[in-house]
């Protein structure tokens, strides 16, 4: 692997934190319009403009609506992605300030979508003009710095798109979501499954002439409860999914403990009924499932159709998997499952060393931060995971490309009121999107 001497990597950090400014202001603007998934016109517009600005030397808009910008003329294609949709306000009464007007002081940046994850965009096109401006582009590698449409919505969706349409498939990427100043190396996939139970209607003034589609779905939601919260003895009716942490259930068991058990959980409900004077005839709900390592749709949808409640009902009981078809802001419609695979990038990958090189001899040992994240961050382990997802789920999740995650903000404000970032963090992300293409490129 290559590296940078400590006067090339002093001078990196000193233009990152020369643009400071430039970078609290191009995120400020993109923040002033909403843009939530398939809405993210005026973010692609705003950066497509600084793009231009800083000087890239190409930039487009493809079909789908992903905006990019590419430096550099080298063979090896190395991208930093960032998704540039955000999730919707929520409740305004829980916000202090403007969601969109946002705030700003001396040390932080306050707007729906500062971490989660427009800061991220914002500090790699400042990374790829201080590589520009320093000479660090060369023959060896091109960078591509891109912001992805609909991952609120469906995540990897976008990078589908990017792989088998628009034909670009990099040698690796770096994510831009926050990680709380640590670089991350996986997350847990997820699933989006369906459950629908028949049932027959009749007067509600005597139920035993119908067959309750509720009662049946009530029986069937005892025994998800099951599968998430029980054990995995052998005795166990039921063996909950912690059983993926064990080696005898699971040859991937060490990079699932890594990444944490799965999880199942109930999160939508539907009916169908005559009235409310009647015994309801169907019922569906919505099940949300966590993967770990080793898990799979085709296993996940299983495990449901073996629970004893769904065998009992037959083929009255149809469980399924959702479809994801909404058009993105361009019009383009472009199908998928919904299922995000889980990915994990070895500590001994090229990738993960090039990037724990080149962040020790940036930042050191420890994550850092402005002060008043130092005391959460610092005990934490600088090589770690998301408990979120990410487009990771197609780049590395179906595609095999390597990922590596470093990104400005925090986790948990993520989809939160009063949501807030760190200049500080802009400034360290830039430095080291900067520096990492030549720790990794020999």
């Amino acid at each position: 692997m290559g590296q940078l001497n400590k006067e090339v990597l002093e001078e990196i950090k000193k233009r990152a934190e020369g643009y400071k400014a430039d970078m609290s202001a191009f995120l400020r603007a993109i923040v002033k319009n909403p843009g939530e998934s398939a809405d993210e016109a005026k973010h692609v517009e705003t950066i497509k403009n600084e793009m231009e600005k800083v000087g890239f030397d190409e930039v487009k808009v493809d079909p789908q609506g992903n905006v990019m910008g590419f430096m550099g003329s080298g063979k090896t294609l190395i991208c930093f992605d960032g998704h540039i949709d955000t999730v919707g306000i929520g409740n305004r009464s829980n916000w202090t300030f403007d969601p969109y007007d946002g705030y700003e002081d001396d040390t932080k940046i306050g707007g729906r979508g500062v971490s989660d994850q427009l800061g991220g965009t914002v500090s790699a096109v400042y990374a790829a003009k201080i590589m520009k401006d320093m000479g660090l582009l060369n023959d060896k590698y091109r960078v591509m710095v891109v912001g992805t449409v609909q991952e609120e919505d469906c995540d990897g969706l976008c990078w589908q798109y990017i792989i088998n349409e628009d034909k670009i498939r990099p040698e690796f990427v770096v994510s831009s979501e926050p990680t709380d100043g640590g670089l991350y190396r996986g997350q847990r996939g997820r699933m989006e499954i369906r459950i629908d139970v028949k049932g027959v209607s009749c007067h509600g003034s005597a139920p035993e002439r119908g067959d309750n589609a509720i009662y049946k779905m009530a029986d069937i939601l005892s025994d998800v409860r099951a599968l998430n919260n029980n054990g995995d003895a052998e005795s166990t009716s039921i063996r909950g999914l912690v059983k993926m942490l064990n080696p005898k259930y699971n040859e991937q068991w060490k990079e699932a403990r890594f990444l944490g058990r799965g999880t199942v959980t109930a999160s939508e409900i539907f009916f169908t009924s005559p009235s409310r004077c009647a015994v309801a005839d169907s019922c569906a709900v919505s099940l949300d499932r966590r993967m770990t390592a080793g898990e799979t749709w085709e296993s996940c949808l299983e495990e449901i159709r073996q629970l004893p409640a769904v065998k009992k009902y037959g083929e009255d009981v149809v469980v399924s998997m959702y479809n994801y078809d909404r058009p993105s802001f361009t019009g383009c419609v472009y199908p998928i499952e919904c299922y995000f695979p889980t990915w994990v990038l070895p500590e001994d990958h090229k990738l993960c060393k090039a990037s724990v090189s080149a962040y020790k001899d940036l930042f050191g040992e420890k994550r850092i931060g402005e002060v008043d994240t130092v005391a959460e961050r610092e005990p934490r382990p600088l090589l770690d995971k998301w408990t979120f997802s990410t487009n990771g789920v197609s780049i590395m999740g179906r595609n095999g490309i390597p990922v590596i995650g470093f990104g400005p903000g925090a986790e948990a404000q993520a989809h939160a009121p009063n949501e807030i970032t760190w200049k500080k963090d802009l400034v360290t992300c830039a430095a080291f999107y900067a520096a990492l293409p030549q720790y990794y490129c020999d």
